[in-house]
């Protein structure tokens, strides 16, 4: 009865979940049946019954297309430094700003820090490529007005993964900040007065006592983001990459883009985008394991 009487009240409650629940079960739940694509030689007119079954055959030209085996390792790279450099940087900035004194001015830099994240990469894709275009960007003026050539970033290879990597940091590293500085506002203030009462520095405070404090949250976000490994980045890389950098900036989902949808290869492009799949949910289980060892951090 006193189940029942939890559900009666709380109804309106259920009912304003209903569109979530609803929207998520036809764009996240239905098109799971599609996956059956990746185990066939699938034709949009034969459609899934009739098309033919030819098993893994999809998933071993995985390794077989020299492409495709270059594609992960792009994909690995760029997301190997996306996550070294997006626990780094928060890390370091979030130590600086802690340091300040003027609130005002601390939340002005924290606000204008914060606020790329909630761009989207259509809008500073636009923007990066007008200040890095090789032929009257403003990036390349300054260059040549230091006597050094342009830089074609978008157009090579090595470049447009730097160019990937450091974009990326500044439009999330404001976001990443209010994880630390969160943590840092969890720090116990008596430390930090026993430690003064000792004869400590502002320096030997951080180095002691804030680093230590901080550094169980830096294991936890590490760990969490291995399950991220082949995410590299859909929305970024499609709205900067160019078949001139295809080599070094092509990643899994681009990837599967171009195979499964601008070529018709879709029975090849769902069972990459499977693998991938798969892969990151052992990732993601590992991780969450890893920060629970270390980091005494569960949802559940």
């Amino acid at each position: 009865m006193r189940q029942l009487s939890f559900r009666r009240s709380n109804g309106i409650l259920y009912l304003m979940l209903l569109p979530a629940v609803i929207l998520t079960f036809i764009f996240s739940y239905l098109p799971i049946g599609g996956l059956v694509m990746a185990f066939q030689e699938y034709q949009p007119w034969l459609g899934f019954d009739h098309s033919p079954w030819v098993g893994l055959d999809q998933f071993r030209m995985i390794f077989q297309f020299p492409d495709a085996v270059q594609v992960i390792w792009n994909t690995i790279v760029i997301a190997g430094l996306k996550i070294i450099s997006g626990l780094i940087v928060p890390f370091i900035f979030a130590l600086l700003l802690n340091e300040v004194r003027v609130n005002a001015f601390k939340r002005t830099i924290q606000t204008l820090v914060y606020l790329p994240h909630f761009l989207s990469w259509v809008i500073l894709g636009g923007i990066l490529v007008d200040i890095l275009s090789p032929s009257g960007g403003l990036f390349n003026r300054l260059l040549e007005a230091l006597g050094m050539q342009p830089v074609f970033f978008l157009g090579n290879g090595n470049w447009f993964r730097v160019t990937v990597v450091i974009s990326d940091i500044w439009k999330e590293f404001g976001f990443s900040t209010i994880v630390y500085l969160a943590a840092l506002a969890g720090i116990n203030p008596s430390l930090y007065e026993a430690a003064e009462t000792d004869g400590a520095n502002r320096w030997q405070q951080t180095l002691f006592i804030t680093v230590p404090s901080l550094v169980p949250m830096a294991i936890v976000l590490g760990t969490l983001s291995l399950g991220n490994i082949l995410n590299a980045g859909f929305d970024q890389i499609f709205n900067l990459y160019s078949p001139l950098v295809y080599t070094k900036g092509d990643i899994i989902d681009t990837y599967v883009y171009r195979m499964g949808i601008q070529s018709g290869q879709l029975s090849f492009g769902t069972a990459f985008g499977l693998f991938k799949s798969l892969v990151s949910t052992v990732l993601i289980v590992i991780s969450y394991r890893l920060a629970y060892k270390y980091g005494n951090y569960k949802i559940f």
